[in-house]
């Protein structure tokens, strides 16, 4: 969903094709297929489709000049425009179509009406847009809706009124439009065959785009809600995006130079900050979150589901799990699965996925992606066809390996827990510490001098970051390491991660951002191509000594016992703490070293922590403090990251 400057070139490219896609959405070696004239093959029609509330939503369909076989319905409801530009419906005296259209060109062949429509309040449909819609609420507005009641009036009504269909509807979408997939199969109308929420934003503030940790996404939300604004209906879709102007090359100095939330605020225009604030002015789990989080509802789905996500996706690296694990609990019985694939947000929907920046996965996993899983799922709900190799429950990537492996459920279940635990003098192992001289290590953070979260200049979030080499970080002062021994055989981790720690800060805040990192063997064997920057600005690197980033993320240390009600820190205390940095499935390879570091800020992925208990989007200056943080590792007090250790030679 928070994909600044992309919006416009993603949403075209993801709903209608092929088309021109901003450098942070697709891997760098990528390129767009070749065009098609899709009018020798399709006509497009457009409708108002009346709501039960008498609300219309604008509809564009796209039928098959081939009317010698009945077509599933294959849908995208979507906030980013259904596809009716500001240069007017007309080019050259005939009517405006995209290049391509669908998922995947397979479809195209295949004969599939698509159909785009844009959502409640978005572009050129009525009524009234919301965040997340809230799927149950006390009171709506004039004009609100329930996407779910959208979703069936929509179906119903295409299956009344386009000729030639065989009475089955799929639907999809990425990002904001995954969300919409998932929201739309609630209580879903029995047409409603097939669904794949993808990249879908199912809890902003838990682990997808606005907060992780309870600490607040700063870079992307920011570049976001710049080009994501409300405007009144009809609205077509503008000729061009326009970025925020941030005078420097350097997100880094631009947002440390503002400090607080309030300044940075106030470095937006007034349309910007409409949907900006409310995101930062609920800085706990509020009502307002729990009233967006479309999980509990998830309910009475009568479709199949594959959910898809990234593990890269820098975005919504959370919903997808959230998502299935939802569908799985409340709908027993339905066919539900999960594809997880070394991919950036969209990233498996165009191009070859076989790299990202400076990591190559050894084959075109987008590729495989949409041709061997994706189309077979939908040719099988919507058309009957038998698939050549059924979709298992999940289906995962192994980075590291690199090669897909299948599983019965996520976690796998031969997947146990173990703890990498730190010791003195950086030391990483399996084996808590022995009593030693020193029993904590301690670094200064000072929140105006931020450690950054990537080793270069750039604004915005590059995509690759979440694979970015770290040892720009492990030479700085306020950054703990603890590595372990040269790997004398492969360790594969499928799972959660999980810090637990004992710290205790001078401070009455603190945030605690614990990366799992890879280290390569300093001999390395290495190509030109593997020494490349993944994004504009990034630096070529040798790969030997490489740190990669395999998960990382934060704890604001006042939510440490509930995201709800936050609690200061006594200075000086000891206190436990634990949670949940994201899921992986990787192997770090015999040669390599398993890596951790700690520290706390990572900037400006996420805002700064004052390190002074307070209302972070209402700080002054005066409240950024330094502060020594301990991270304590003795015999009682054994900090360590627990990780799911698959047996080996699995």
């Amino acid at each position: 969903m928070r994909r600044p400057l992309s919006l416009l070139a993603l949403s075209l490219a993801l709903a209608f094709g092929a088309g021109p896609v901003h450098a942070t959405t697709m891997n760098a070696v990528d390129a767009p297929p070749a065009k098609r004239n899709l009018r020798e093959t399709y006509t497009k029609y457009e409708y108002r489709i009346p709501m039960r509330d008498g609300v219309k939503l604008f509809t564009t369909v796209y039928v098959p000049k081939d009317s010698s076989r009945p077509s599933p319905f294959l849908m995208q409801r979507t906030p980013y425009s259904a596809g009716v530009q500001a240069q007017g419906e007309l080019r050259y005296g005939v009517q405006w179509m995209p290049d391509a259209i669908g998922p995947s060109r397979e479809f195209e062949d295949a004969g599939y009406i698509f159909v785009e429509q844009d959502v409640r309040g978005r572009y050129m449909s009525e009524g009234k847009w919301q965040e997340m819609t809230p799927h149950v609420q006390a009171k709506r507005a004039a004009g609100e809706g329930v996407e779910s009641e959208d979703m069936h009036d929509t179906v119903a009504w295409l299956l009344k009124n386009v000729p030639n269909n065989n009475g089955k509807v799929g639907i999809y979408g990425i990002s904001y439009p995954g969300f919409y997939t998932a929201a739309s199969i609630i209580d879903s109308h029995p047409a409603i065959k097939a669904a794949s929420p993808q990249a879908p934003v199912t809890d902003l503030y838990m682990g997808d785009d606005s907060y992780h940790g309870g600490a607040f996404m700063l870079a992307a939300n920011f570049g976001f809600y710049a080009a994501f604004t409300e405007a009144p209906n009809p609205t077509p879709l503008p000729k061009t995006w326009s970025g925020f102007d941030y005078g420097t090359t350097s997100g880094y100095d631009f947002f440390l130079k503002h400090l607080t939330l309030s300044n940075i605020a106030g470095a937006m225009s007034a349309e910007q900050r409409a949907l900006f604030m409310p995101n930062i002015e609920h800085d706990t789990y509020d009502a307002w979150w729990k009233a967006r989080a479309i999980a509990p509802h998830l309910k009475n789905i009568r479709a199949a589901v594959l959910t898809v996500g990234g593990w890269f996706d820098a975005e919504d690296p959370q919903g997808p799990f959230t998502t299935y694990g939802a569908i799985e609990k409340q709908n027993p019985g339905i066919a539900n699965s999960l594809v997880m694939g070394p991919w950036v947000h969209g990233g498996w929907a165009r191009g070859e996925g076989a790299r990202l920046g400076h990591v190559s996965f050894d084959s075109k996993t987008a590729e495989y992606f949409r041709k061997e899983l994706q189309f077979p799922f939908f040719e099988q709900h919507l058309k009957g066809a038998k698939p050549a190799q059924a979709i298992a429950e999940v289906t995962a990537f192994e980075t590291g390996s690199n090669v897909w492996r299948r599983y019965t459920a996520w976690p796998p279940v031969q997947a146990k827990p173990r703890t990498l635990y730190f010791g003195a003098n950086g030391t990483l192992g399996w084996t808590q510490p022995a009593p030693s001289g020193a029993a904590f290590d301690e670094y200064v953070a000072d929140p105006k001098k931020p450690v950054p979260f990537i080793g270069y200049p750039a604004t915005g979030m590059p995509k690759e970051y979440m694979v970015s080499d770290q040892r720009f970080a492990s030479t700085r002062p306020d950054v703990l390491v603890y590595q372990s021994e040269v790997l004398e055989e492969d360790v594969t981790i499928a799972g959660p991660v999980t810090p637990k720690l004992f710290v205790s800060t001078t401070g009455t805040d603190a945030d605690w951002v614990v990366k799992l990192i890879d280290v390569y063997p300093a001999a390395y064997p290495e190509t030109p191509s593997e020494r490349r920057g993944g994004d504009v600005g990034a630096p070529g690197v040798e790969m030997g000594g490489f740190q990669q980033l395999v998960r990382g993320n934060p704890l604001r240390g006042k939510f440490r016992n509930s995201f709800e009600k936050p609690e200061p820190f006594t200075p000086g205390k000891v206190e436990a703490i634990g949670f949940d940095i994201g899921n992986v499935n990787h192997t770090f390879r015999r040669g390599h070293r398993i890596m951790v570091q700690v520290q706390s800020s990572w900037f400006p992925l996420i805002d700064l922590n004052p390190q002074t208990f307070t209302h972070i989007p209402k700080a002054k200056p005066e409240d950024f403090v330094k502060a020594t943080q301990r991270v304590y590792h003795a015999p009682g007090q054994a900090s360590g990251l627990q990780v799911m250790v698959l047996p080996t030679g699995m």
